[in-house]
This record gives C-alpha cells, sequence and structure tokens, in this order.
C-alpha cells in the first residue's frame, strides 16, 4: 500500500516515515506534504492508498482535508496522527480510519495501517457525518487507550459502570476506561440507556431477562455478557421491569 505523509513538521514526517518503511508491504510516497494545500495536490497526483494526516497545520487543517477527501469517487483512506485527542470524534465524522496519538507508536501504527482499507462509496456514505455542527448525542464513545484514541459504536456498547473518578465501558470486543461523568452519558444517551444502579446503566437493546436470587436480590441478564449478569438496585427494579413489558 502507498501512503503520503502529511504534516508541518520536519522530524514528524521524517519520523513516520521511518515507522512506515520498517513494515512491510507499504511504500512511503515522496514528496511528502506540510500542509493541507500541498496534501490535495499530491492526493490527486500520486493517489495514495493512505494518508497519515496531521489536524492541526497552517491554512486548511487536517479536518477539512479529510472533508475534502469525502467528496471524492474514490478517497484514500485517513489515518490522522497528532498530538492533541480532542479531535476524536470530528476525526470519525470525515471518515477517518485511524486516529493516533503523538509520539506515534511503532505498534499502533501497524493496527491503523492494517485496517486502512479504501472505503467504498457505500462505505463513505455510511460514515460520512457533517463536521461542522453535531446535532444530537453522538454515534460513537472515544476512549484513550495504549493504541492511542479507540472510537467505540454505540450499537456495540454493553453498560458502562461508575468507578471512583472513571466509567468502565463494556462493548462486544472488550472494555475502556472513560474520563466522563456517569450522568452526563445518561442525559446525553438516556434513549438508549437505562439506569440499573447508582454506578450503572445498561443499553436497553442489551436487556435479556431479571432474575431474583435466593437472597433475594436482582440479577439483569444482558446480550453480550456471556452470562454474567449485573446487580438492579432494588429502587430501580420497577423501572427496569417496567421498560421490559415495552421491549
Amino acid at each position: 500500500m502507498n501512503v503520503l505523509i502529511v504534516d508541518d513538521e520536519p522530524l514528524a514526517r521524517e519520523r513516520l516515515s521511518r515507522l512506515v518503511g520498517e513494515l512491510d508491504g507499504y511504500r512511503v510516497l515522496e514528496p511528502s506534504a506540510s500542509n493541507g494545500e500541498e496534501a490535495l495536490a499530491l492526493i490527486e497526483s500520486l493517489r495514495p492508498d493512505v494518508v497519515l494526516l496531521d489536524i492541526r497545520m497552517p491554512g486548511l487543517d487536517g479536518l477539512q482535508v479529510a472533508a475534502k477527501l469525502c467528496e471524492s469517487d474514490a478517497p484514500p483512506a485517513v489515518i490522522f496522527c497528532t498530538a492533541h485527542d480532542e479531535f476524536a470524534i470530528d476525526a470519525f465524522e470525515v471518515s477517518a480510519v485511524g486516529y493516533l496519538v503523538k509520539p506515534v507508536r511503532a505498534e499502533a501504527l501497524a493496527d491503523a495501517l492494517k485496517k486502512a482499507e479504501r472505503p467504498n462509496r457505500v462505505q463513505l456514505a455510511a460514515l460520512t457525518r457533517p463536521s461542522v455542527e453535531h446535532s444530537g448525542p453522538r454515534s460513537h464513545i472515544s476512549a484513550r487507550t495504549r493504541k492511542g484514541i479507540e472510537l467505540i459504536p454505540l450499537d456495540q456498547v454493553v453498560f458502562f459502570i461508575a468507578d471512583h473518578k472513571y466509567v468502565t465501558l463494556r462493548h462486544e470486543g472488550g472494555e475502556v476506561l472513560l474520563d466522563e461523568p456517569l450522568k452526563a452519558l445518561e442525559d446525553e444517551f438516556g434513549d438508549r440507556f437505562v439506569r440499573i444502579h447508582r454506578n450503572a446503566l445498561v443499553a436497553r437493546e442489551r436487556i435479556e431477562r431479571l432474575q431474583r436470587t435466593p437472597l433475594g436480590h436482582f440479577q439483569l441478564h444482558l446480550k453480550g455478557l456471556n452470562g454474567d449478569a449485573l446487580t438492579v438496585s432494588r429502587r430501580h427494579v420497577a423501572g427496569v421491569r417496567k421498560l421490559m413489558n415495552h421491549l
């Protein structure tokens, strides 16, 4: 796969070029680009398979470049490489397939490149969202992990559980920690998640059955938990039962 590097910092371009060069199956295209205008011109002429794209650059920034690429018939896959993690949701909304936080680790880069398949028109239409204004709740949750920024589709989330200052998000592929209050998540996603305990929200569509234990406790079984169950507090049992009657 042919990879184009776009970054306004020469040292960053050199490091990315070296990291990509150490991986089998990838070739760094020359020249690289130092700003958004150069990036668009080189993408047009070189037709890369993947673009490693910085976000904060003079002139057109990386998000604007990616948004313009969304208008192309056959856009390259975009992987953002940036020192700033607050743009993760914006990155997804312009169809990025990866989001790496600098300094980029070789393992994380390799993982992102493996996922960087050029989207077809159907995929592009499904992924593209307006990048200027956001209306309604997010479609993905972003979490900072050892791989960089992970974007978890909301429909893959099984539950949120608060523990001290962090919230654990359990999804189909594992768990991540969020630095977001449970109450804020409930306010944003209250139409898709229900509170079953003072420290737990579960996906409504994942609810399978409510069971009372011999000791009188209530356990909620959820699809995607492989037989495990979560405790429902007594104050929330009635609400859960009412919800289940309408599912």
